[in-house]
């Protein structure tokens, strides 16, 4: 159900810790309820709902409800979605979703790549998702994948509503060459300034030549950079290690994000903590993906894995690093589950992580788009001048969040888009 009536304020919102100022008033040790005032579709202000003016005919009372701003899905793939039910048999782990991904190519056509991806657009609009970054699979040096212009067309339909950006997905040995690494930079680079320059750094393909092309190229281009890095439980692995050095060695500038880093987890405590060390001193903010990687890693037939596959999170959030948790793959050999709802995500985390206070301290990970900006903000983030995107969790309470999280209401620019606001109307 669709409430068509866009409110002048919201009182009694409950948000995150993460997003209030340092001294906001609590009460027994929780943050006191809120009054955001709108205005032209922007929150005007944000303050206790103890000290707010007597509400108006246009005041929603929220009554407590749980509240986060739109989400940002950091790392999805939306060239492959939806693929799976078409497939046989997936061997187990990373490198079999690889081949059985690479056998579904004969299926792709620019309507099917369309239809998909669109198909997840909307799937993460309806979830409160504002900002969505896709990898697309590149693995010829010469040729654009069918799929790139495609995902850049939905990028100009869907402006507006989802921030689309597309990260080439491109094996390392392809930038061994350094001409060749400048070639595919230019050609990522042509595509506007919602496009990055990606790479996948495994252990399989590991070059340390190439990984500092790859750096290089795009320093010259000034692209910011997303890579898929030791996406694996190999304690030699050293892609994140050696991405932290050579971007200090070659002074580079813009924003790097490190996808999935599970090694940080097999390696020995004190390599996996100075690798970190070195991250934080970096332009570098890493995205987990719980979800795809446990089901990746550590997967063989008919045995329970032993292993989890989630990177250290803990102890990069405590090194100020910045952290998101995404979606990554739906539906496809990666992973069978998925609908690009981050909630999902941090649910999957809040578990195999062990996280305290999901809510109050980790629903930043959903939320934080600057994270992945080139000039990332330091400051405290704050509603007031945003848009009013907002995501209300109806049947949520703190404790318990993110269970109970599927039935909410969206608004975008303050009015709904998603979800039933009539219990908040004026009476």
């Amino acid at each position: 159900m669709h409430t068509p009536t866009m409110p002048t304020a919201i009182d009694n919102l409950r948000l995150p810790r993460w997003l209030l100022p340092t001294d906001w008033p609590q009460q027994g040790g929780v943050p006191v309820l809120a009054r955001l005032a709108i205005e032209a579709g922007r929150v005007r202000s944000v303050q206790p709902a103890t000290q707010a003016p007597a509400p108006s005919a246009a005041t929603w009372d929220a009554a407590g409800t749980l509240a986060l701003p739109g989400f940002v899905d950091a790392h999805t793939h939306l060239d492959k979605a939806f693929t799976l039910p078409r497939m046989q048999q997936v061997e187990p782990g990373l490198l079999g979703a690889i081949d059985a991904m690479l056998a579904d190519r004969v299926n792709w056509t620019p309507a099917d790549v369309r239809e998909r991806a669109a198909r997840g657009l909307q799937w993460a609009w309806e979830c409160g998702t504002t900002h969505v970054r896709t990898h697309v699979d590149w693995w010829e040096p010469d040729a654009t994948p069918m799929a790139w212009p495609v995902i850049a067309e939905l990028a100009q339909e869907w402006a507006g509503r989802v921030r689309l950006e597309q990260v080439s997905l491109i094996k390392l040995p392809l930038f061994e060459d350094a001409d060749q690494a400048m070639r595919l930079a230019k050609q990522v680079k042509a595509t506007g300034p919602h496009a990055l320059l990606g790479g996948f750094v495994h252990s399989t393909n590991w070059s340390e030549t190439a990984l500092r092309h790859l750096l290089l190229a795009a320093q010259a281009c000034e692209l910011d950079i997303d890579l898929h890095v030791d996406e694996e439980l190999n304690a030699a692995s050293v892609g994140l290690q050696t991405t932290a050095r050579l971007l200090r060695e070659i002074g580079y500038e813009g924003r790097v994000v490190c996808g999935h880093v599970c090694a940080l987890a097999a390696q020995p405590e004190a390599q996996a903590l100075a690798t970190l060390d070195a991250v934080a001193r970096a332009p570098i903010t890493i995205v987990s993906l719980p979800a795809t990687n446990l089901l990746l890693q550590d997967a063989v037939t008919g045995r329970t894995p032993r292993q989890r596959g989630i990177t250290l999170v803990k102890e990069a959030r405590e090194r100020g690093i910045p952290l998101l948790f995404a979606s990554d793959n739906v539906q496809d050999p990666f992973c069978r589950l998925g609908s690009f709802d981050p909630v999902e995500a941090m649910g999957t985390a809040a578990l195999v992580a062990q996280l305290d206070e999901p809510f109050d301290t980790w629903s930043e990970a959903l939320c934080r788009s600057d994270w992945l900006q080139r000039a990332s903000a330091a400051a405290r983030p704050t509603l007031v001048g945003a848009p009013a995107d907002l995501v209300l969790f109806t049947d949520a309470d703190r404790h318990g969040w993110p269970s109970r999280s599927a039935k909410r209401v969206v608004l975008r620019e303050g009015g709904v888009t998603q979800g039933d606001a009539t219990p908040f109307l004026p009476r």
